[in-house]
């Protein structure tokens, strides 16, 4: 593991044909079943198309138990996540699950709950998901029936009607909520949209974040000392120099300099964790808006990544951007996609969700390559090499994509952008949308501004009912 860490970073990519010397790190470690020692096997690996993570496998030869899970390696994601998928048919059951430690999981028609941080975090199945619940609530049932018999009888039957899921008898819902949102269910149906799975993001609560570790720097800053305000006064002027974001000065950075000036700050390379430097820039769209466009670049594994941030706010309306590819002048159109927009093309049912390519400045033709990339990437993650059915699937699909980034296939591409802040370049030189270009201007629904946290958003007066309780309380 040293070796590879050295070369790839902490998390090499899991592909055993680039990294056949890719090996796990034992360590000697007590059973708890039977207090010997067994052996425990750490693996830290990136899934593609999801993040690092570190699979640990517990076995003991003394007694034969076994143990496994998976712990995020990664950054905890900025929002919470759920995912409510329907359970209808055998394929559903063999559906793979990447559950964290903070997953509770729901079956609604049992009203049956598994509250989160009762069980480790693991790769499964849904199937297996049931399985287990299954193996927790007979593990005690030799001793409950004698014990509390009433209370054994009532366990025996849900266990019964836990088992009757996987008959599928009639579809069932599992929903599994993540506040950390490093969850995950299969799509078997990829490339194309799964019917079956609704995904949703939610911010986290207070309570929540301090439940995964994160505070703001107002919780975690210590109320300062009467003794130490004199020596904090003293080094404020000294330290004012060494701050790393200061404050500009009112007239010091005109806004035409800022436009015309790529700003430079350190961070750390997110494939190798390495010091690395982010260019920004501020820029003007023709016919849009400002926008933001970070550039990284890292020395020490050749990573090169860019990123576009709208330079504004959420537009008043979403839009929902239709274009028709026909050949080398459509490929050459410049492109904006935020991080909220999504992606769909029409003729191959394929659609990309709003957080998969990330915030991107490219052209039609850069965006269906990063498309491909990402989506091969993606079919190595859970694909097993006996599914015949899916290889053939994605291998059709992968050729018609090539055709058409080869321009000799017509493809619509629709991108829908809730916040508005996506844009596709016309080939009329006054910025009006040409005759294979379709701009279509919505209204959000209230779920989509309950994403986006608008409806709790109050711009205007947002004093006053602070003033407001101030004074029933002085009453």
């Amino acid at each position: 593991m040293e070796t590879i860490a050295e070369q790839n970073g902490i998390f090499p990519k899991l592909n055993v044909e680039e990294e056949p010397e890719l090996s796990a790190t034992e360590v000697e470690s007590m059973c708890m079943n039977c207090q010997e020692n067994g052996i425990t096997r750490l693996l830290l690996t990136q899934i593609p198309f999801y993040k690092e993570v570190v699979i640990m496998s517990f076995s003991c030869d003394n007694c034969g138990y076994e143990n496994n899970e998976i712990q995020p390696g990664g950054e905890i994601a900025p929002k919470g996540i759920e995912i409510r998928t329907t359970i209808a048919c055998a394929r559903d059951l063999n559906r793979r699950v990447v559950k964290s430690d903070y997953s509770s999981i729901r079956i609604e028609e049992l009203d049956f709950e598994i509250p989160a941080q009762s069980q480790k975090g693991e790769v499964t199945t849904v199937e297996g998901i049931i399985d287990r619940v299954v193996r927790g609530l007979d593990q005690d049932q030799p001793v409950r029936r004698i014990q509390h018999p009433e209370a054994a009888e009532q366990i025996d039957n849900f266990i019964v009607n836990l088992q009757g899921l996987k008959e599928l008898d009639k579809p069932f819902m599992l929903t599994i909520s993540d506040i950390s949102g490093n969850s995950f269910v299969e799509n078997p149906n990829a490339p194309q949209k799964d019917p079956a799975t609704t995904i949703s993001y939610f911010q986290r609560t207070k309570e929540q974040n301090h439940l995964l570790g994160i505070f703001t720097h107002d919780e975690v800053a210590d109320e300062p000392s009467k003794s130490d305000e004199a020596s904090s006064k003293r080094e404020a002027d000294s330290g004012e120099a060494n701050r790393l974001l200061k404050p500009i000065q009112e007239g010091s950075w005109p806004l035409e300099e800022l436009q015309g000036e790529v700003l430079q700050f350190q961070t750390q390379c997110p494939e190798c964790a390495a010091a690395c430097d982010t260019n920004m820039k501020v820029t003007t769209v023709p016919h849009f808006k400002e926008v933001v466009i970070m550039a990284t670049v890292c020395d020490n594994c050749g990573l090169r990544t860019n990123e576009v941030k709208p330079g504004g706010g959420i537009e008043e309306q979403g839009v929902k951007i239709e274009v028709t590819v026909r050949g080398k002048v459509d490929f050459a159109r410049d492109v904006l996609k935020s991080e909220s927009c999504s992606l769909m093309i029409r003729e191959l049912e394929c659609e990309v969700g709003a957080g998969a390519l990330g915030g991107r400045f490219t052209t039609i033709e850069g965006l269906l390559t990063a498309m491909r990339e990402q989506l091969v990437e993606s079919t190595g993650m859970f694909m097993d090499s006996n599914d015949v059915e899916t290889k053939e699937r994605m291998d059709k699909f992968f050729g018609q994509l090539d055709t058409a980034i080869a321009g000799n296939k017509q493809l619509t591409i629709v991108m829908d952008d809730p916040t508005g802040n996506s844009y596709v370049q016309s080939l009329n030189d006054d910025g009006t949308p040409d005759t294979a270009l379709r701009i279509i201007r919505y209204h959000r629904s209230y779920d989509q501004n309950e994403e986006l946290g608008l409806n709790d958003m109050k711009t205007e007066n947002y004093g006053e009912e602070d003033i407001d309780k101030t004074e029933q309380g002085d009453c």
